[in-house]
């Protein structure tokens, strides 16, 4: 038997959490991973919704185990965060070292389904035939992603969430809970479709949609 990849993940929050548990629950059907612990960017900003006995160090500390750390994963919800981690760290650890995490749960067509590196699809996901995920994004738990669609490098699409056939995610978008993205729009790069949102047209590059059917947020004064 291969030895287990030690593993961090980064971040230490609820999401890193979910990510620890998806790497426990793959261990349960094949032995894959040794988790090493949790790293973070800046000691100083653990709070206590983290899990600071697990936290490991900074990444300082990270890049001084580069040759003792075979893989990283990113518990982190947000995607600007994502992929400014991910820019951070590339530099230090190779592609290699940021595999793609698929909870047991999830239900994709592994036959069509193109992925990046660094991707993390977790409990309840189902996502269909010819689906493309971009380096980093995350399909959260229970959304579902249909025939098709394209998710942007870093885009996270939350909860309950709806990306329908044909529908095209720029890089960095935030798909909120329960939000529903219709056939075939396109959703700029960094633009965020707040909760329960209902996409019906396209929304530019960097805009925050909201409601139903989904209209720009107006922004006071």
């Amino acid at each position: 038997m291969s030895a287990r990849k030690r593993i961090v993940v980064l971040g230490a929050g609820g999401q890193a959490r979910e990510t620890r548990w998806t790497i426990e629950e793959l261990n349960r059907i094949e032995p894959t991973f040794e988790f090493v612990g949790y790293a973070i960017s800046d000691l100083a900003k653990l709070t206590h919704t983290d899990s600071k006995s697990d936290v490991r160090g900074d990444f300082g500390w990270l890049r001084s185990m580069r040759t003792s750390v075979d893989a990283l994963a990113l518990g982190i919800g947000t995607p600007a965060a994502r992929l400014k981690v991910a820019r951070e760290l590339q530099e230090s650890f190779t592609p290699e070292a940021w595999p793609t995490l698929i909870h047991p749960t999830a239900i994709i067509d592994r036959t069509s389904v193109k992925h990046g590196r660094g991707v993390f699809i977790s409990a309840g996901v189902v996502a269909t035939v010819n689906v493309v995920l971009g380096d980093f994004c995350m399909l959260n738990f229970g959304c579902t992603v249909g025939h098709e669609a394209s998710i942007g490098a870093g885009s996270v699409v939350n909860p309950g969430a709806n990306i329908s056939g044909g529908v095209e995610l720029g890089e960095g978008v935030l798909v909120g809970t329960g939000a529903q993205v219709l056939q075939y729009v396109r959703v700029g790069a960094g633009a965020t479709i707040g909760a329960g949102a209902v996409v019906t047209q396209d929304v530019p590059a960097g805009a925050t949609v909201v409601g139903v059917p989904a209209r720009p947020l107006e922004r006071k004064p």
